[in-house]
């Protein structure tokens, strides 16, 4: 034998060899896709590639439908329809058409085929090849063998490939008979339909996958749900997908009074088709909005107990492309894409409002923080029978109605009966009376439904709605006007609210602390406030001193807002305090009480910031009648020693535990005589 003789036969041994391997590969399990990536790791000791992907061109749609996708580590079974523009359809019709061998892309890019086949996979790759699988005159599919390396495919590469073809032929084959045998009936059509529109709570995801099902019954290209606001008149694109996925648009279309009337007839809405749907006047104005123009439509209303949701429309370019089985199909989803957009409605929802209650318990805590801080100024000396109320009545639900001037803290008392409470874990509404004008009154406590009035375009919880399982602190109680003293009455009496708007009442599980600096009993001889209002409210009332009946507590404040100002200013250290100072502020009569305090040792900050802070030249001038006693609310049963104790102890809460013989500490535990 001649070595030219002995070398052939050794090519055709080392190509049976090839054959029977990957043959065994291909037609050794029914999963195509585990065929095909098996098949892959055998290619790669001999070819460069890095992904197969099985095609078949679907010409009922002029689309290219990919079946399976495989890496050497990866494999996917899909349905998945590439659209292709005339230039790629025309390409792929004249390649088939002229030879059944392997083609291949040195320069993918320049085939608008390939191009687009691979920018719709985002597929990266350098050189491609292309085989058509033929079987009887007939081409059930493509083989498509991309490599994303340097490494090119060559004509050597494409020999070994085209050796396989019977195998991918006859695999390919099986595959697609038996996808087609899983939809010979309608059953079988509505429940993978139904898998896929009930398969997501994000609506754009399930009409996506919805959409790449239909299309193997129904020529649709794009599919939208719509949905009708008879109160606003218009029609909104609620979702929107196409070949490349689905998303959520809200794009609204406005329509004139007499389709709007029509919309409104929910009894008399039909399903249709309109192979004409440019000319359709509801149809005519979404097309445009999406810059459509010859097109036919489906449309299925999603209409249950007379309650309509919107409606799901498919779309296709062109006339004449849709007909009554089609719609007959598509009429079978209608439970599926009411339920489907029902329920993601609804979950979409669920998390606007959970956010919203996040940011709202986020804020009232901060609000908390804010207003009550670590402790009470006070609670020991001034505020000391006040806090004696409070622990009383805290852990009860009654009314409390806070007295006293302008500034004595009756927020920070209110807050504190709060977070005492067992409603500590619930909201806390705080409404300023006085500062809403009184025409937004009632929207405000008691909210208002959509479409109420003009400019309501949402439903809006009231101030008592928002407070459920809560305390609301109504503060200036006496601003009240007449009318709302009346609806506030009948909250106190029924817990229930009814919203502007609304027909159902609304039960509420609140507790009200009220708070006011007018003298009610005047007010109610003159006919401004309302008798019954004032007993519900003055269950339980708590008088506030002023900050001259509670001038002992004045230190502690002094060094509480100095430390309050110094973080606030963003300060590098905290000034210290003259020890006249003291002689300054005890002597004024704090018309304005704690917050004219606050706000003078903010003033004295700005103006002394390097310290000491003399408090001399802010303007407080001295009270010219004489002061109330230093520890006015000290009970009479305390003799001086206990007195002095728990002024000395106080004293070095004041300074941090830190104690010298200073002027400083000397002076704050001089004990002022009576």
């Amino acid at each position: 034998m001649t070595d030219e003789f002995c070398s052939e036969i050794t090519m055709q041994s080392n190509e049976n060899d090839f054959f029977r391997e990957a043959a065994l590969r291909i037609c050794g399990s029914l999963e195509i896709e585990k065929a095909l990536s098996s098949c892959l790791r055998f290619l790669q000791k001999s070819i460069p590639l890095d992904r197969v992907i099985l095609q078949k061109f679907d010409e009922n749609q002029g689309m290219m439908r990919t079946i399976a996708i495989a890496t050497a580590t990866e494999c996917m079974a899909v349905d998945l329809l590439t659209p292709l523009s005339a230039e790629a359809k025309d390409c792929s019709v004249e390649g088939i058409s002229e030879s059944y061998g392997v083609y291949l892309f040195e320069t993918p890019g320049n085939s608008a085929l390939s191009r687009e086949m691979l920018e719709f996979h985002n597929f990266p790759c350098t050189s491609l090849m292309v085989m058509p699988l033929q079987s009887e005159e007939h081409i059930v599919g493509h083989l498509v063998c991309i490599t994303e390396g340097h490494e090119k495919l060559t004509t050597d590469h494409a020999y070994l490939i085209s050796l396989l073809k019977d195998p991918f032929t006859i695999s390919l084959s099986n595959t697609l008979k038996h996808r087609s045998a899983l939809k010979l009936h309608d059953r079988d059509f509505f429940w993978e339909a139904t898998m896929r529109i009930c398969g997501s709570l994000n609506i754009e995801s399930a009409l996506s996958r919805s959409l790449l099902f239909l299309r193997d019954y129904i020529p649709a290209e794009e599919a939208a749900l719509l949905y009708f606001d008879p109160i606003k008149g218009t029609v909104t694109l609620y979702a929107h997908a196409d070949s490349h996925g689905g998303r959520l648009v809200n794009l609204q279309v406005a329509y004139p009074p007499e389709v709007r009337a029509l919309m409104a007839d929910v009894a008399h809405l039909e399903d249709f088709i309109d192979n004409r749907a440019e000319e359709h006047r509801v149809a005519k104005p979404i097309l445009k909005a999406m810059g459509k123009d010859k097109s036919s439509i489906l449309v299925v209303r999603l209409i249950v107990e007379q309650k309509w949701i919107g409606s799901v429309v498919l779309w296709a370019h062109n006339w004449d492309r849709f007909n009554n089985e089609h719609l007959r199909l598509l009429k079978q989803l209608k439970y599926p894409f009411f339920i489907a957009l029902s329920n993601s409605r609804r979950y979409r929802e669920l998390i606007e409002l959970k956010d919203l209650l996040a940011d709202d318990n986020q804020y009232l805590h901060e609000e908390l923080l804010r207003i009550s801080g670590d402790e009470i100024i006070g609670a020991d000396f001034g505020l000391k029978n006040v806090m004696n109320n409070v622990r009383q009545v805290a852990a009860l639900s009654s009314p409390v109605l806070l007295l006293g001037e302008t500034g004595v803290g009756k927020e920070i008392i209110a807050s504190a009966i709060h977070n005492a409470s067992p409603r500590r874990d619930g909201p806390f509404i705080k409404v300023n009376c006085g500062a809403i004008p009184e025409t937004l009154l009632d929207s405000e406590l008691f909210g208002h439904e959509k479409g109420s009035f003009t400019g309501a375009i949402d439903r809006k919880r009231g101030r008592f709605e928002r407070a459920h399982g809560g305390t609301i602190f109504l503060d200036e109680i006496g601003e009240l006007p007449p009318e709302a003293q009346v609806r506030l009455l009948r909250v106190l009496q029924e817990k229930e609210i009814e919203r502007i708007g609304g027909s159902e009442p609304i039960k509420v599980d609140i507790r009200v602390i009220a708070a006011t600096h007018r003298q009610l009993a005047e007010m109610m001889g003159k006919g401004t406030f309302r008798e019954d209002l004032f007993f519900r409210l003055q269950v339980f009332p708590i008088e506030i001193p002023t900050l001259v009946e509670r001038k002992g507590d004045i230190p502690a404040l002094v060094q509480h807002f100095i430390q309050k100002k110094t973080r606030e200013l963003k300060l590098p250290a905290i000034p210290t305090i003259d020890p006249r100072a003291y002689d300054h502020l005890m002597a004024y009569h704090w018309p304005g009480n704690v917050r004219e305090l606050e706000n003078a040792v903010e003033r004295t900050i700005i103006l002394h910031r390097q310290g000491p802070l003399s408090f001399a030249d802010i303007g407080l001038k001295k009270e010219k009648k004489e002061a109330k006693s230093y520890v006015s609310e000290i009970d009479g049963s305390y003799n001086l020693d206990q007195v002095t104790s728990a002024h000395i102890r106080r004293v070095f809460q004041i300074t941090n535990g830190i104690v010298e013989l200073n002027n400083v500490f000397l002076y704050l535990i001089v004990i002022i005589p009576v």
